[in-house]
């Protein structure tokens, strides 16, 4: 049987694994990936295969479709989001599929704070000016007592808040699902959003892209905030409206911005986020280390070969 892997991260680990897939008999389908294959690029390759670990390509209706008139009897999302995958299409067609969850909290968690330190001190906007022989010294903004609005109380939002707490600052979380009774209550403040948003100095977005997230963060919202906020996203583009937040950062409105992910990736060469210095730009790379590859690359494997084994 043949495996499509298709998951930029775990395709450049894949040495590691060829062992594993040799010995259960499995032939490895690797195509050269950048960020996504096409929808058109899936349809002629997935029915040529039995499974497929999913990266961030668009896994639609008409992929699995083309799968199912020929071999593809299993997928398996590689990662915790799931916004560009249909398992209700998987679900009609039979064909079993799953994520990954729980494999990254750490991980992004800590480029969250890593994003949250830059900001708040400009050390990205003081490395670019010296590397032009600019000698700037800008004033930044002390954490101790400001407040971070947290949206999405998963595990990276979890782990963002705990982290982000021995800074001295005040976490206010918006998730309707968040279980309150998880941790310790007595250090976050629960709030329906967008309520309390006007008081936060720093957002940061960990939570899924769906239908009642998508553009979230929109013009309506970014008017109730105070001068001066900084907004990080470590999860999904589309939750930004980002033609809202790009006139916004341009006004002074919103101080600054580091984006990890973007509603169109890879991010367009002429858009108006190159030439802002006061946005730190990411590749959609947040979950991205050795050991958090590796274990994400494992479980997905695992359920895979189980789907596989059982058909």
């Amino acid at each position: 049987m043949k495996v499509l892997v298709t998951c930029p991260p775990m395709l450049r680990s894949i040495d590691k694994f060829r062992d594993r897939f040799a010995q259960d008999g499995f032939e490895l389908v690797l195509p050269n990936v950048v960020q996504t294959l096409t929808e058109e690029e899936l349809i002629e390759i997935v029915p040529h295969v039995d499974g497929w670990i999913i990266g961030d390509d668009p896994a639609t209706e008409k992929v699995f479709l083309a799968g199912k008139s020929g071999n593809l009897k299993a997928a398996v999302k590689w990662g915790v989001g799931v916004d560009n995958v249909d398992f209700k299409a998987c679900e009609k067609l039979g064909i079993p599929i799953t994520n990954t969850p729980n494999m990254f909290g750490s991980e992004v968690a800590t480029l969250a704070i890593n994003y949250l330190l830059g900001l708040a001190r400009e050390s990205y906007f003081i490395d670019r000016e010296i590397r032009k022989g600019n000698w700037v010294k800008p004033t930044g903004y002390s954490l101790e007592g400001k407040k971070v609005g947290v949206i999405g109380f998963g595990d990276i939002g979890k782990s963002v808040s705990k982290m982000i707490k021995v800074f001295g600052v005040d976490v206010i979380v918006y998730d309707p699902f968040a279980a309150k009774s998880e941790g310790d209550l007595e250090s976050y403040q629960f709030s329906d959003f967008p309520q309390n948003i006007e008081e936060v100095d720093f957002i940061i977005i960990t939570c899924a892209l769906n239908d009642s997230t998508r553009r979230m963060i929109n013009q309506q919202v970014i008017e109730k905030l105070k001068d001066g906020v900084s907004i990080i996203n470590v999860s999904r583009g589309g939750i930004i409206d980002e033609g809202a937040l790009i006139v916004v950062l341009n006004s002074g409105k919103i101080r600054s911005a580091a984006l990890d992910v973007f509603e169109v990736e890879p991010l367009m060469v002429d858009s108006p986020f190159i030439k802002m210095d006061n946005v730190i730009l990411g590749s959609h790379n947040a979950s991205n280390t050795h050991e958090a590859v590796y274990r994400a690359s494992d479980r997905a494997i695992d359920l895979l070969f189980s789907f596989l084994k059982n058909t």
